[in-house]
């Protein structure tokens, strides 16, 4: 069994003295594990940083064993992305949340956004919004997506301004206003048709952005895992608030 193409390095773990199993976010093949012979010394560590994208051989002798990884560099982005708390909080809470997925379970989408977030991580209030949109894209992925497509109690598509937190669904101004403090916030840059890398997202929009994504991360995927959400992702939305302009 063999395959080339190119993967996002997530982490890596030791494996014996010399070796390590790596753990990679591909396109078509999604989170996908291998075995990088000789991982631990000189020439491979630089390369098997968080971040960095990578050209990837997998070869094993059936479709269900590990496998062995063949790496060459491609775009090594770790030593930028560790210059700021941003991009080194970044991409350790991104990787968190993508090893929820089943192994060798195709997302294309998170990877596209995977790869936009990087490109971005040096801009606060853009990479922040990207952050929390992959976030939505995970749920969705996972069979919990928010409809922030229509209000919920009146089905217009104007002044869409909450979400429901039992249904997550979108509300209106005008039917959400005797709920206004049952409700949660919805940031108009997270609204259906929004598009496209984000031009920018202040403080408040961030936090209550956050604030939405980490409400249904919780209930759907983390307490029911019986697992806490990463650190990283605390640590990643206080550098971004601390500096967004």
């Amino acid at each position: 069994m063999e395959w080339t193409g190119q993967g996002i390095i997530l982490g890596c773990r030791r494996h014996g003295e010399h070796d390590v199993i790596a753990e990679v976010m591909t396109r078509d093949r999604g989170r996908h594990l291998g075995l990088v012979r000789g991982g631990r010394s000189r020439r491979h560590q630089a390369t098997l940083q968080p971040g960095n994208e990578v050209g990837l051989v997998w070869r094993a002798r059936l479709d269900g064993h590990l496998g062995n990884f063949t790496v060459e560099p491609s775009h090594l982005r770790a030593a930028s992305l560790m210059q700021s708390a941003e991009g080194t909080y970044g991409i350790q809470a991104v990787a968190a949340l993508l090893r929820l997925l089943p192994e060798r379970d195709p997302h294309p989408a998170l990877f596209d956004a995977l790869e936009v977030i990087l490109e971005h991580a040096d801009t606060p209030e853009i990479v922040g919004a990207l952050v929390v949109r992959l976030e939505l894209q995970m749920l969705n992925e996972l069979g919990f997506g928010l409809d922030l497509s229509r209000c919920a109690a009146t089905g217009t598509k104007a002044d869409l301004i909450y979400v429901s937190p039992k249904s997550g669904r979108a509300v209106s101004l005008e039917a959400g206003r005797p709920y206004h403090d049952k409700l949660l916030t919805l940031p108009a840059f997270l609204r259906e048709g929004e598009e496209g890398v984000p031009r920018s997202a202040d403080t408040a929009s961030l936090e209550a952005a956050f604030r939405l994504t980490g409400f249904f991360l919780h209930r759907h995927v983390w307490e029911p895992r019986g697992i806490e959400p990463s650190p990283a992702r605390d640590g990643f939305i206080q550098a971004v608030l601390r500096d967004a302009t």
